[in-house]
């Protein structure tokens, strides 16, 4: 047995906090949201992680024992379970409103934690099967066009102002909410006609993927709508809005103010882990299967969860991601924290970080 790899089981603590929120009443209703939002950022503040990397022979090991890709293919059906747990608990007669959206709001961190970020470590896989897992995974948040402009468009042009996810400096997250969500939607649409373009098949298809989706998602709802009724249809598109804007808050805080040179012949350089913000907070790697890493995953994407690195040149968060995404709801705080970081950054490493 991989005594390494069990420390993952850690991401079962959120389904977990999930279940006593959708089965217990009152105030317990909230219980996932107060974890999350609450206790985990007030963790991270004294368990600030370590900077610690594996050696080339425990990388080697890691990607060898399957035990890991498990974990991560085990995410697919906890999802759909805890979307039936959802929509049963919020039909149940007698719910006060508050508890109704403490429901919601739980089923909107598991759409994020579970549905984005586990279909994102997937999506960057070359099997099939891995890729067809992520699609599902997305479709429980309706952000399906999320595979093709993550892939193709966000890691091209992560930032440079031509990527709608990576907030410019002095940017408002609920600015870039708007910014982001449409940018990346209609970007999504406008790479998925260029690979038609360059594959000489027609727009209007069956081979245009993002036709499919749109499909998909609202045979999905439509599906919800058959046996939960208007209740649960609202209830479900509202966690699922909430899970893709905690994705394009994450978003915000993992490129905030970082920007690469363009160089004279209108290129731009190459991504750097200086051109990403970094955490090595202890639960959020953990969650997160590893996201927080994020400077390595864009300076080698197809580096999988387990085996990714700290670099010292790569911008630290002052805590986790939990803690950043409330911080960034603040922005006048949120401004005063970031913004000397970046200062200090761009002294030390100059261009790097225009």
């Amino acid at each position: 047995m991989n005594f390494y790899a069990l420390k993952y089981l850690m991401i079962l603590l959120g389904p977990t906090v999930l279940l006593i929120s959708f089965s217990l009443p009152g105030l317990w209703t909230w219980f996932a949201i107060v974890f999350v939002f609450a206790f985990i950022p007030a963790v991270e503040l004294v368990l600030t992680g370590t900077k610690e990397n594996m050696t080339l022979a425990e990388e080697k090991m890691a990607l060898a024992d399957p035990i890991y890709d498990w974990l991560v293919w085990a995410m697919v059906p906890l999802q759909y379970f805890l979307i039936v747990c959802f929509l049963f608990s919020i039909t149940q007669p007698g719910l006060a409103t508050y508890e109704i959206v403490g429901r919601t709001l739980a089923m909107g961190v598991a759409c994020s934690i579970l549905g984005i970020n586990v279909a994102h470590e997937l999506g960057h896989r070359s099997t099939k099967h891995e890729q067809f897992m992520s699609k599902a995974l997305l479709l429980t948040t309706l952000y399906m066009h999320f595979f093709i402009e993550h892939n193709r468009g966000h890691h091209r042009h992560v930032a440079t102002e031509e990527d709608p996810a990576s907030a410019d400096r002095g940017e408002i997250v609920y600015f870039f909410w708007f910014k982001s969500v449409i940018g990346s939607y209609i970007s999504a649409w406008k790479l998925e006609a260029e690979r038609l373009e360059k594959k000489k098949l027609p727009f209007f298809s069956i081979h245009n993927e993002m036709i499919w989706y749109q499909v998909i998602q609202v045979a999905f709802v439509a599906l919800i709508y058959a046996f939960f009724g208007g209740l649960g249809t609202i209830c479900f598109i509202g966690a699922a809005v909430m899970g893709f804007l905690l994705l394009e808050t994450v978003n915000y805080v993992e490129h905030y103010g970082l920007r690469r040179e363009k160089k004279a012949n209108g290129r731009y350089e190459k991504v750097l882990p200086v051109h990403s913000w970094n955490s090595n907070h202890v639960m959020g790697r953990l969650l997160l299967f590893e996201l927080t890493r994020h400077s390595d995953h864009h300076y080698k994407a197809s580096r999988k969860y387990q085996v990714l690195r700290h670099f010292d040149e790569a911008p630290q968060m002052p805590t986790g991601y939990p803690g950043m995404v409330v911080l960034s709801l603040f922005p006048p705080l949120f401004f005063r924290v970031m913004h000397p970081t970046i200062d200090r950054y761009k002294e030390a490493y100059g261009k790097a970080l225009a």
